[in-house]
C-alpha cells in the first residue's frame, strides 16, 4: 500500500506518554517528525489550522465508548482540515501509582472521563474508596500521581506513562471489555492523499429539510452503488433547535473512485450542503470485491451511455 510521504512538524494530544503518542510512534514516518504536544484536542487542531504545525494527530473513536465527539464535532463544525490517515491502537488501561501501594489504599484516582468510562466496573468493584478526578489526559493523570506527596494518589493511564513518570503498574488491563481499541486520525490542511486501493472517505451531509425519507434518500446513493458505509452517525448542527441534525458518514473507497465521486456529486446536487472530510488510507484489512465489481459495472454502464450519446444527430 502506497502512503503519501509526510514531512514537517506534527502536533499531537499530549503530554508525552499518552495513547495518542503511542499510536503516533507506531508509524515510522510520523515518529521521525518533530513532535509538538498540546494539552487538548482543539489545541492540536488549532495549531494545524493556523499552520503552526503541518499535521495533527488526535483520537476519534473507541471500540467501547464509540465516537470521541469533541474530536468529531471539531472537524465537522470548527475546522477545515482533511484526514490524511487513520491508525488503530490496542488500548491497555493500567492503574499506576507508587510502588507498593495496594488498590484498597488508593484514595484518589486521576484520569480522563473517556478512560474511566471504559473501566467503570473495575473502578466500582476494586477502587470503591477512590475519589475519581478529571485530568487533561491519561499521561497528565500519571504526572499528577507522580508529583503528589501522598502514596494513596494513583492514575488510570498507559503503561508507557507509568514508565515515563517512574510509577509502578498496580493493576494491568483493567478495561471492562476485551479488545479495547482506539482509532486515531492524522489531519492536514490542504492535500488529499493518493488512492491506495484500501481507503476511506469521510463526509458530512446537512439536510435541506427534516422530512420523511430524507435519511433513506442519502443512504440510497451508497446502496445503489454498493458502497459500504463503515460508520454512520448523526450530530446536532449546533445552529438550530432540537431535531436539526447532520449526518456524518465514512464510506469505503476514495474520491478518485468513480462510484464514490458519483455518489458525492449526487448528494451535493440533492442535499445542497456536503462537507468533505477527506479520502485517506484505511487501517486494517477488509474485502473490496463488492466495490470493485460495482466500479466495473459503473464503467461499463458509462461506456454504454457514452455510445448511445454518440448517435445523437448534430
Amino acid at each position: 500500500m502506497s502512503v503519501t510521504t509526510i514531512r514537517g512538524r506534527i502536533a499531537y494530544f499530549g503530554p508525552s506518554g499518552t495513547f495518542t503518542e503511542q499510536a503516533l510512534l507506531s508509524q515510522a514516518d510520523l515518529a521521525a517528525l518533530e513532535r509538538v504536544p498540546y494539552a487538548t484536542v482543539p489545541d492540536v487542531l488549532d495549531a494545524v489550522e493556523r499552520r503552526e504545525t503541518d499535521y495533527g494527530f488526535v483520537p476519534i473513536e473507541n471500540s467501547i465508548e464509540g465516537t470521541v465527539n469533541f474530536t468529531q464535532d471539531a472537524l465537522v463544525f470548527d475546522h477545515d482540515l482533511l484526514i490524511q490517515r487513520e491508525v488503530v491502537l490496542d488500548i491497555e488501561h493500567c492503574v499506576v501509582g507508587r510502588p507498593g501501594t495496594t488498590l484498597d489504599a488508593i484514595a484518589v484516582l486521576h484520569s480522563i472521563p473517556v478512560a474511566t468510562a471504559q473501566c467503570h466496573t473495575f473502578i466500582r468493584t476494586n477502587l470503591h474508596n477512590a475519589d475519581v478526578r478529571t485530568a487533561n489526559s491519561t499521561a497528565d493523570a500519571a504526572r499528577l500521581a507522580a508529583e503528589s506527596s501522598e502514596s494513596t494518589v494513583a492514575a488510570l493511564a498507559p503503561r508507557s506513562a507509568a514508565e515515563h513518570y517512574g510509577l509502578a503498574v498496580l493493576a494491568e488491563n483493567v478495561a471492562d471489555h476485551q479488545g479495547n481499541q482506539t482509532r486515531f486520525v492524522l489531519v492536514g490542511k490542504d492535500s488529499v492523499p493518493a488512492k491506495t486501493g484500501h481507503d476511506k472517505t469521510g463526509l458530512v451531509v446537512f439536510q435541506r429539510a427534516d422530512e420523511p425519507g430524507s435519511l433513506i434518500s442519502i443512504l440510497q446513493e451508497f446502496a445503489a452503488r454498493r458502497i459500504n458505509l463503515s460508520n454512520l452517525l448523526s450530530r446536532p448542527t449546533k445552529r438550530g433547535g432540537l431535531g436539526d441534525y447532520c449526518f456524518i458518514m465514512y464510506a469505503d473507497g476514495h474520491i478518485e473512485d468513480e462510484l464514490v465521486a458519483d455518489a458525492l456529486r449526487e448528494l451535493h446536487a440533492k442535499q445542497g450542503s456536503v462537507k468533505f472530510l477527506g479520502s485517506y488510507p484505511a487501517a486494517g484489512e477488509h474485502a473490496h470485491s463488492a466495490r470493485e465489481h460495482a466500479d466495473a459495472r459503473w464503467r461499463e454502464a458509462d461506456d454504454w451511455v457514452g455510445e448511445l450519446r454518440s448517435r445523437i444527430a448534430r
